[in-house]
């Protein structure tokens, strides 16, 4: 079972830190599956993803389309996983269960540290996933560098 690695953003928005976790999850040579709750959001992902440079080009897709197995990076706001992904990076407060963590060597859980809403939904999110046995790292920025503050061993 992997584990689940929450990111408070409270310096970073979602757009700077998701690419870079996205680079290292494709250098570690996992496909991953990005999952959020509007479609509206996922098609601005997709949009974000695009503009990066040459050097930073993530290839990604929306899912959807014919070519959803090929993808190394899917953008969806479902549950499935039609490209092998062996990472979960959930966004704006999208759901992630257990059941989820038991297949993957990764979930990351990306929260605006900002709102209160989506820090009280992360929050409830820790207390299920690590109630339920899977293990959790709580990563933090406030400092202006990512530390780890907390850990739970599932």
């Amino acid at each position: 079972m992997g584990a689940a690695l929450f990111y408070h953003l409270t310096r970073s928005p979602l757009e700077a830190t998701l690419p870079l976790l996205l680079t290292k999850a494709l250098q570690a040579g996992w496909h991953v599956v990005v999952r959020g709750t509007a479609a509206q959001r996922m098609d601005w992902l997709d949009q974000v993803l695009w503009q990066g440079g040459d050097e930073s080009f993530l290839p990604h897709g929306l899912a959807g389309g014919k070519y959803d197995a090929d993808q190394p990076i899917l953008l969806t706001t479902g549950r499935e996983a039609p490209n092998g992904a062996v990472c979960l990076m959930s966004m704006d407060g999208a759901e992630v269960l257990a059941e989820d963590c038991a297949g993957l060597e990764r979930v990351c859980i990306l929260f605006d540290g900002n709102d209160p809403a989506a820090t009280d939904r992360a929050r409830g999110q820790w207390k299920a996933l690590t109630g339920a046995g899977v293990a959790a790292q709580y990563w933090s920025e406030e400092s202006g560098r990512w530390a780890k503050k907390a850990e739970s061993g599932g």
